[in-house]
């Protein structure tokens, strides 16, 4: 029931205008579809709580990024941080990246005749996404499913279309451990890809994955388990083949909080990173704020939302499968986000 309304929710705000959709709202919010279902939680959630309503567009981290530099929505959301060029580009000076859960891109996949949890590599992966590897039996899937009867079939890729965060953690991901990749279509929201069909969003590429015999894609862990799709077991820095779940999410995301800089740029990667039991590609998704708010009236209801998000919200993540922040970074962001100021940015850069 949860995912059918949420599926409707999103098809709704896609098909409607901006101008319709920000009509009584009090908060307008674009950009990743990522945290969509948990977003869409939240939003509900507050707005129950607190009369409070926010309005937000899953139409990707890259649209996020454009609407929120431009001013045209009161915050943005994105999987794939910010460059330093983008944030330069910013109407409304300096912008926040204020983490909110983590997540995790999962392959999924469609192989009829095939009911055992695939094995994946990442060598393996960024093959079959460049195109060199085409067919489900070819040795470099077989050889890390022994007693697996593979199909001789062609694989069909499925991409991102729009500017996506999880393309961006994807590509992160096949950046770091593929130099094929790293000089090829490298990381980011966009990328030219080499063979494949797209979707558009999580639920586009989810769609076409589900619909379509012996394809393959990447989408956000919440998007597979929500459609009931298969998804492979990606074998991490340690060499063990690691399934996408909120522990091995968490674990990816073990021992962060000492790694972040000193300032308040949350702006890392997680990916293939350290530890037997971390999920290699698994990621933050971000919210884009402007550290100082033109609208005082509206800052502090997204700050008093942020606040309720890294606490009470954090309790919601688990049961749509995504895993809360680790605790020092909340006591970090709590002090952060007391450093958001109100009604001080200069006239020509009010909406």
């Amino acid at each position: 029931m949860i995912t059918r309304l949420l599926r409707t929710a999103q098809l709704f705000a896609i098909a409607l205008p901006v101008a319709v959709l920000a009509q009584g709202a009090d908060l307008t919010g674009a950009g990743a579809t990522f945290p969509y279902p948990i977003y869409s939680k939240w939003f509900s959630d507050y707005a129950q709580k607190t009369n409070v309503k926010i309005n937000y567009q899953s139409i990707g981290s890259g649209g996020g990024v454009r609407q929120i530099s431009e001013m045209t929505v009161d915050f943005g959301a994105s999987d794939g941080p910010m460059s330093d060029a983008e944030l330069g580009k910013a109407k409304g000076g300096p912008i926040m990246h204020i983490p909110t859960v983590l997540g995790a891109d999962v392959l999924t996949y469609n192989v009829p005749g095939v009911t055992q949890t695939l094995r994946l590599s990442g060598d393996a992966i960024a093959a079959i996404f460049l195109g060199k590897v085409t067919k489900w039996n070819d040795k470099a899937i077989a050889d890390l499913n022994p007693g697996v009867a593979l199909p001789s079939s062609d694989i069909l890729v499925v991409h991102r279309t729009d500017g996506s965060g999880t393309t961006y953690i994807f590509t992160d991901y096949l950046t770091t451990v593929s130099p094929a990749w790293a000089s090829g279509p490298g990381r980011g929201k966009e990328v030219q890809w080499p063979v494949g069909l797209g979707g558009k969003g999580n639920e586009g590429v989810a769609g076409q994955v589900k619909q379509t015999p012996f394809s393959i894609g990447y989408v956000e862990l919440a998007y597979a388990r929500q459609n009931k799709l298969p998804y492979a077991s990606v074998q991490n820095s340690s060499g063990k083949f690691i399934e996408p779940t909120i522990e091995t999410v968490t674990a990816a995301a073990a021992g962060v909080a000492k790694q972040l800089p000193a300032n308040t740029d949350y702006r890392v990667s997680i990916v293939n990173g350290p530890g037997s039991n971390a999920y290699p590609i698994s990621s933050f998704t971000w919210l884009l704020v402007y550290k100082n708010q033109s609208d005082a009236a509206k800052g502090k209801k997204l700050v008093d939302f942020i606040k309720w998000a890294l606490h009470d919200g954090q309790k919601e993540v688990a049961a749509l499968d995504y895993a809360p922040l680790p605790s020092e970074i909340v006591k970090r962001l709590d002090a952060d986000v007391r450093q958001i100021t109100f009604g001080t940015m200069s006239s020509n850069s009010s909406r």
